[in-house]
């Protein structure tokens, strides 16, 4: 694996997109975004993609750049800020990204019914059945792309610390004698087709950052592949990998 991986953020369509996540998430204040916080999530993002030496599309590092220029912007004094601004003392640093934000907001919910639409008449996976009657645990159809991307990154994130508290020399394995495509069938063999799935963190045997990588990379093919998909029960909660099943 010498090459970058290039990864198709499915989950995001531009980096707009992925700041209306982190607002709708953490449950910021559209109009009152504090830029501190919504660009330390946002480089968390950009800095495990890099960790994870994935390609990142150039729209998205502009985007960080802009967001740690206004976050530099709002912590200068007041007296300063008011200086710079002599000519609108009004102007907030932050309106520009704010109507960005709220037109996009716009365009994205008016495309979303038919998203849904589309997504529902192309549906073809689903749970194993499960009694009605079981205990009240009867569970909507499973859906493929349940987990953004950002949950996704979110779990690597923490498998990546946990290796840099680790000193032996098993991370220098080059990556290139790790088989994408072995991993794959590993997984595959791994996640049995039942309703219980498997831990995200099970699929990491191995707690090095060679291993996590290809594993992570296998695990998007795979879902790009719609041989498995991931979900998260509850806002936070860990997530499952399914082994999909087509139904005929």
């Amino acid at each position: 694996m010498t090459d970058r991986y290039q990864v198709k953020l499915d989950g995001f369509e531009g980096p707009l997109d992925l700041l209306l996540h982190l607002i709708n998430r953490y449950e910021i204040d559209i109009y009152d975004i504090p830029v501190s916080t919504i660009t330390e999530q946002y480089m968390n993002y950009i800095h495990t993609l890099q960790e994870l030496e994935l390609n990142i599309a150039s729209e998205y590092l502009v985007m960080a750049a802009s967001l740690l220029a206004m976050k530099s912007q709002m912590l200068l004094p007041a007296q300063q800020l008011n200086d710079d601004y002599a000519e609108d003392e009004e102007e907030d640093p932050r309106e520009e990204l704010i109507q960005r934000l709220i037109e996009y907001k716009k365009f994205k919910g008016a495309a979303e019914s038919l998203k849904q639409k589309e997504e529902k008449a192309n549906r073809v996976y689903t749970r194993a059945k499960v009694d009605a009657e079981d205990d009240g645990e009867n569970d909507e159809p499973l859906e493929p792309g349940e987990v953004s991307m950002l949950d996704m990154l979110d779990a690597v994130n923490r498998l990546l610390k946990q290796t840099k508290s680790r000193t032996v020399q098993e991370t220098k394995i080059k990556k290139d004698e790790i088989s994408i495509q072995m991993r794959m069938d590993e997984i595959l063999d791994k996640i049995k087709i039942e309703t219980t799935g498997t831990r995200f963190h099970d699929l990491f045997e191995e707690k090095t950052k060679p291993h996590i990588v290809v594993t992570f990379i296998a695990v998007l093919e795979l879902m790009k592949n719609k041989d498995i998909t991931c979900v998260q029960p509850n806002h936070f909660d860990e997530l499952v990998v399914y082994k999909l099943e087509e139904q005929a």
